[in-house]
């Protein structure tokens, strides 16, 4: 974890009392607001309505603790509570489970044509606030269209997903084509999600 990089945001004590701490932690530590070279951070509660801290609530690049000595349930914008007071031990683990949860939604979420996202964990398609559920192989359909660069066709696109030969039923395809489309225009009204081509399908 050592080279993790961690903001650590709150009062002059707070930020010295970490600082104490560093030989014991298991990551670095980053105190300049202006960096822009770090993994995630702990933002004590006294800060956390500070508007020039807020800024960085909006960002989903790093994850986000909120150090606070009171029971609350209201920490929306952060990922992981840590109470005060605390130990180091509590400390590092709490920075380790946040940047293995970072690193598993990222793998898991990704970005569709600008404005959608697919949550291969969640099996779920998403477009500001609406969303549709997925099957495994719509999940694989979408991978696939998404990392070509030219229309692909129904005999490929049974070899990647289904792993049938060139001969097998190309209806297969096109039955699951035709279902998809139809979820993501009831939901989304959204016609021009997969594209028809003379020689296949593309995004």
């Amino acid at each position: 974890m050592h080279n993790l990089k961690i903001l650590i945001i709150g009062p002059e004590n707070f930020i010295s009392t970490l600082t104490e701490l560093k030989p014991y932690l298991k990551f670095d530590l980053v105190s300049d607001l202006k960096s822009e070279s770090f993994n995630g951070l702990i933002c004590h509660e006294s800060n956390s309505k500070d508007k020039q801290i807020q800024i960085f609530f909006k960002s989903d690049k790093f994850f986000r603790i909120l150090a606070t000595n009171r029971n609350t349930k209201n920490f929306k914008n952060f990922d992981y509570i840590l109470k005060l007071p605390t130990s180091i031990e509590d400390i590092n683990n709490t920075i380790q489970n946040s940047a293995v949860k970072k690193k598993f939604n990222a793998n898991s979420s990704i970005k569709l044509k600008n404005s959608y996202v697919l949550d291969k964990n969640e099996k779920k398609l998403l477009n500001n606030n609406k969303f549709i559920t997925l099957t495994e192989k719509e999940i694989q359909l979408l991978e696939l269209f998404l990392d070509a660069k030219n229309p692909i066709s129904k005999n490929e696109i049974l070899h990647s997903v289904w792993n049938y030969s060139e001969e097998a039923d190309t209806h297969t395809v096109e039955t699951h084509i035709y279902r998809l489309r139809k979820k993501i225009n009831s939901n989304f009204s959204d016609d021009k999600f997969i594209l028809n081509h003379k020689n296949g399908y593309s995004f």
